[in-house]
């Protein structure tokens, strides 16, 4: 059997760059058990509430939905348990420190399979204000209007 090549995503979270501005990524493995894995081959994941926190020199993620698998047996895996990240030493103390400031924290942004590996794409994020929210919102609305405009002069100029 050849071994898996190349990226597959899972599960995103869309809400994320919205709520949050986004500093700084990492990648991460996960310890999983044999039925999430399965679940998530089958594309099946939530990020929403997920967060991931530093406790006693260990990453740990929470809040991740991940079903359970339908034809697993009497040892499938809760669909919102805590799991272990897979970080080096000096990542974790970077992100501790990071997280330590006040306002920052670690948010799961994007959850994938790497040449077969399960991993996530950590962020250390700042909470964005309401009024900052509409502000990117408004922007984005303006840019799209001007772009929208400036299409259509070029084909009524053509």
């Amino acid at each position: 059997m050849p071994k898996e090549q190349g990226k597959k995503v899972v599960a995103t979270n869309r809400k994320a760059r919205h709520d949050y501005l986004i500093e700084d990524t990492v990648e991460a493995g996960l310890v999983l058990s044999g039925t999430e894995v399965k679940a998530l081959r089958m594309g099946r994941a939530s990020l929403v509430d997920g967060y991931a926190h530093i406790d006693r020199g260990e990453a740990w993620l929470e809040g991740v939905h991940i079903p359970e698998y339908f034809q697993g047996t009497w040892n499938n895996h809760a669909p919102r348990r805590t799991r272990k990240l897979l970080l080096h030493k000096r990542q974790i103390e970077k992100l501790h420190l990071k997280t330590k400031q006040g306002g920052y924290t670690l948010i799961p942004l994007s959850l994938y399979f790497s040449d077969g590996r399960a991993k996530v794409e950590l962020a250390t994020a700042k909470g964005k204000k309401e009024y900052d929210k509409r502000h990117a919102l408004r922007e984005r609305q303006d840019k799209r209007e001007a772009e929208r405009a400036m299409s259509l002069r070029r084909r009524l100029g053509d």
